[in-house]
């Protein structure tokens, strides 16, 4: 039990160093593209900014999305922000009997304690081999506020698929019901059947954490097409966090004019680690699915408490509690570390599995 109540995110976060292989962290270890770097040079602003963020960084995200709009965005302090704003607001405006948010489990940790933040109450999906089972989801759709929906997800690395994600669409729109796309790993995908989420009932959450590589920066958005939820953002957003910081803005700006082939031998990276883990941890016998996006594996375990104390006390390395994702027989792994570091963490693991 000691162990048990030892154990949380926080007590891995940040951790680095030493022997340490960590399969813990969510951030990429691979950088950002040298456009971004090529801002601190000569940068000398340090004013307050607008609070829905730059202009021109607006227009250059409005770019990339069908029927969006400088004025469709809100920049915000990462992607953490944007659903929090988002949560927020949709807990001050929903009608007294839909205060429920539904989501699929397993689900990215922080979920559940934002939607309570929010004042609001989390249910769950639960998915099949991590697929989302419209049937159960439509069954417990109907006196929703919202719907959050990651895909590629985290912990999973499962992409939805297309239907899926269509009828989602489809059934959250006739229900008026909001639909929180959470889409940080849209870039990260490793397969065709994919769908991305559209509408007026859509909120997109996004960042250049993942994409390109940004995290500390903490630049993220929110976009929608009902202009008024997005100025009830921008309302919440001055009275709190104000502008988020103008440099990071700068910086994500100039990742936006990389060429498109900084993303793509990015991806070639991470489907060849992906291939590398999935294939070690197989080997060593743990029950897993292999990603399909994003930069995580999700293994069954036999008592995860003692695999993941286990590990970092005695071999050094970093792995996350499932149940910290709504997976109590599972153990998340990231594979944002560079190959060598996965074969020997992989190697540590082989040689715990085999004392045990």
């Amino acid at each position: 039990m000691q162990v048990r109540e030892a154990l949380s995110p926080a007590t891995f976060i940040g951790v680095r160093g030493g022997d340490i292989i960590s399969f813990g962290s969510g951030q990429p270890d691979l950088p950002p593209p040298p456009e971004a770097y090529r801002v601190l040079g000569d940068y000398r602003e340090f004013k307050y900014g607008l609070i829905q963020g730059t202009a021109d960084l607006r227009e250059a995200l409005a770019d990339r999305y069908p029927d969006a709009t400088a004025d469709s965005f809100v920049i915000t302090n990462g992607a953490s922000e944007a659903l929090d704003l988002a949560l927020r607001l949709i807990g001050r405006t929903c009608a007294a009997g839909r205060r429920r948010v539904l989501m699929a489990r397993p689900y990215y940790y922080s979920y559940p304690p934002m939607v309570e933040y929010a004042g609001l109450e989390p249910v769950y999906t639960d998915t099949v081999d991590g697929r989302i089972d419209l049937a159960d989801f439509a069954a417990k759709v109907n006196d929703c506020a919202a719907v959050i929906v990651n895909s590629p997800a985290n912990p999973t690395g499962r992409v939805q698929p297309a239907e899926t994600l269509q009828r989602i669409e489809e059934l959250t729109r006739d229900l008026g019901i909001y639909l929180l796309s959470d889409a940080v790993y849209k870039d990260l995908v490793y397969v065709s059947d994919t769908h991305t989420l559209a509408g007026p009932h859509v909120i997109t959450i996004d960042s250049f954490s993942k994409t390109y590589a940004m995290c500390g920066y903490r630049i993220g958005y929110l976009w929608s097409e009902d202009a008024r939820f997005v100025q009830g953002i921008v309302e919440m957003k001055t009275h709190t966090s104000m502008n988020t910081g103008i440099l990071g803005q700068r910086m994500a700006l100039a990742a936006l004019g990389a060429p498109a082939s900084y993303i793509e031998d990015q991806l070639v990276i991470w489907r060849q680690r992906r291939d590398l883990i999935y294939a070690g941890l197989s080997d060593l016998g743990l029950d897993l699915w292999k990603p399909e996006g994003a930069f995580y594996v999700l293994p069954k375990v036999e008592d995860p408490y003692r695999f993941v104390s286990d590990l970092f006390e005695r071999h050094q390395v970093i792995t996350y509690l499932g149940e910290w994702f709504g997976a109590p027989d599972r153990v998340r792994l990231s594979y944002a570390l560079d190959s060598d570091k996965i074969e020997a963490g992989l190697e540590r693991i082989g040689s715990y599995l085999a004392r045990r």
